[in-house]
């Protein structure tokens, strides 16, 4: 029967990062694993993760935890760049010259290849999906990628993604469902991390 069925989009930043970000540290590692043990009844279809290390080894140690047997696939769109750039304009008078330093970061290269990834993205990952069939993905990714998708989800300023912080193994869950507008049913949730691993490279004022 032919149709279409909620998609339900699991949202998770990679543990913590090693400071070449060639891998995990040992909190990383622990933060990924107890995320997969939280994760493990779900019936996911596909678990993506970006190519980089972080969110490769993330992946890998979630995918342990599953208990179905979820391929694990690499996307490019999963990654870390940069998905969207606004204009100076576009952005609120009183903030315009602190996000703006930020994006002088970014490399012209970075800026120009990132947003059209981001535009990907929302075409691959977002809206409900074909069948009769509820589908439940998880992407393992980037604090970048999240806060795109999260704007995306509420219709909010596209700039709105610069504002928006994940920590590490933290978890969104959107929900895409025919005939209604997306929800978020889940922002960055961190319950199944005791207190020494959460906010993990975050400053004080903002570990609440």
């Amino acid at each position: 029967m032919s149709g279409t069925a909620a998609r339900y989009l699991y949202l998770a930043r990679h543990g913590e990062a090693l400071p070449d970000q060639s891998g995990l540290t040992a909190r990383g590692r622990r933060q990924a694993h107890l995320l997969g043990r939280r994760l493990r009844d779900v019936a996911f279809s596909t678990v993506h993760h970006s190519p980089l290390p972080r969110a490769v080894q993330t992946a890998g140690l979630i995918g342990e935890q599953l208990t179905n047997d979820v391929p694990l696939a690499v996307s490019e769109l999963a990654g870390d760049y940069v998905p969207q750039v606004p204009k100076k304009d576009d952005l609120p008078a009183e903030s315009a010259d602190f996000l703006f330093r930020f994006l002088e970061q970014c490399t012209a290269e970075e800026l120009a290849e990132g947003p059209v990834l981001g535009r990907q993205a929302l075409v691959r990952f977002t809206g409900p999906v074909d069948g009769a069939e509820d589908r439940h993905e998880l992407v393992v990714t980037h604090n970048f990628l999240i806060g795109w998708l999260v704007r995306h989800a509420m219709d909010a300023p596209r700039w709105r993604w610069l504002s928006l912080n994940h920590c590490n193994a933290a978890l969104t869950v959107l929900r895409y469902a025919p005939g209604r507008p997306s929800s978020i049913l889940l922002y960055n949730d961190m319950r199944h991390l005791p207190a020494d691993l959460r906010w993990t490279g975050f400053p004080a004022e903002l570990q609440i």
